[in-house]
């Protein structure tokens, strides 16, 4: 019966908070792993102590899974049972005072401007059609120059790129809607694919074959490029470009184009905004990415550094 309760919840956080899918996706296999948990100690949610739940954490613990994850495995029981608090299944929440482990702070990983003209260099080769290398520099440029978020990227309407525009109405987490400018090289790369994109549509609705609202359309089953698609590209192209695979992600262009802005003067209030980010302080990272390098510039370049210290 308790089980149960996961469906209700997802139900109800889709529809109150507008959550992203892969959120909806990752409550579901927490609470699933959390539910299994508390059957085989003969348990279920309406039953579970804080106890339990403190149990439960320290078997995540001795399973080796990272302080992140156990973290967002907490998270998700205290959404559960804040929830169950609030619709009457329970009458207390057991995990209302629990204490996760904390995110350990680390610094994203970025690229070089040179590392990312590298990639825009091996997305132009990119691909056995002509048509396929229009489209990599065409996602790779966006990418790049708008620091979208890749699920933001594949899911573009191809309504908002009509017309040449100068900025793009981006829909971002909780459906939240923002506009990104364009650079003058994303935009020639967005009209090259436009327009092969739009002969492609054309020859395929002569075969009866319907329009694709997205920009990146493709034969999967969510209609458009999918993020593991193009996570695969940008892989390849980093092992083109001579960059080791491992430093690169669809993540790490996003933090480069924070980091690049930040370095180039940019305010950190327009890149809170560029990025969609609903803290401040979550944009702040990156004034520690620029000081990290410019602190291994100087110790690393200046002349009268003092070497012992490196």
């Amino acid at each position: 019966m308790s089980r149960r309760w996961i469906g209700r919840f997802l139900e109800a956080h889709a529809a109150e908070l507008d959550a992203a899918f892969n959120t909806q996706l990752a409550y579901g296999r927490d609470l699933k792993d959390f539910h299994d948990w508390l059957e085989r100690k003969g348990r279920g949610f309406d039953t579970a102590s804080r106890a339990d739940i403190e149990a439960y954490l320290v078997h995540c613990d001795a399973q080796g899974l990272a302080a992140a994850t156990r973290a967002r495995r907490l998270a998700s029981i205290r959404q559960l049972y804040r929830f169950a608090f609030e619709e009457g299944l329970r009458a207390d929440n057991p995990a209302i005072r629990l204490k996760g482990p904390g995110k350990p702070k680390t610094l994203p990983k970025s690229l070089t401007e040179a590392e990312v003209t590298g990639l825009l260099d091996a997305a132009r080769r990119h691909g056995r059609s002509e048509s396929e290398r229009v489209r990599a520099t065409a996602m790779m440029e966006l990418l790049y120059a708008t620091g979208l978020r890749v699920s933001e990227l594949v899911t573009l309407p191809v309504a908002a790129a009509r017309g040449d525009p100068q900025v793009l109405l981006v829909r971002g987490k909780g459906s939240k809607e923002r506009l990104v400018p364009l650079s003058r090289p994303a935009r020639d790369a967005l009209d090259a694919w436009l327009t092969a994109r739009d002969a492609a549509e054309t020859e395929a609705q002569a075969r009866g074959t319907r329009p694709s609202p997205y920009l990146f359309p493709s034969r999967s089953k969510s209609g458009h490029v999918t993020r593991q698609a193009f996570f695969a590209m940008v892989k390849t192209l980093a092992v083109d470009s001579g960059i080791d695979p491992a430093n690169v992600t669809p993540h790490t262009l996003r933090h480069a184009f924070a980091t690049h802005l930040l370095e180039h003067g940019a305010d950190l209030r327009a890149i809170q905004i560029l990025l969609g980010h609903a803290d401040l302080s979550t944009t702040e990272i990156y004034t520690h990415v620029v000081e990290t390098r410019l602190k291994d510039l100087v110790l690393n370049h200046h002349p009268l550094a003092d070497r012992d210290s490196r």
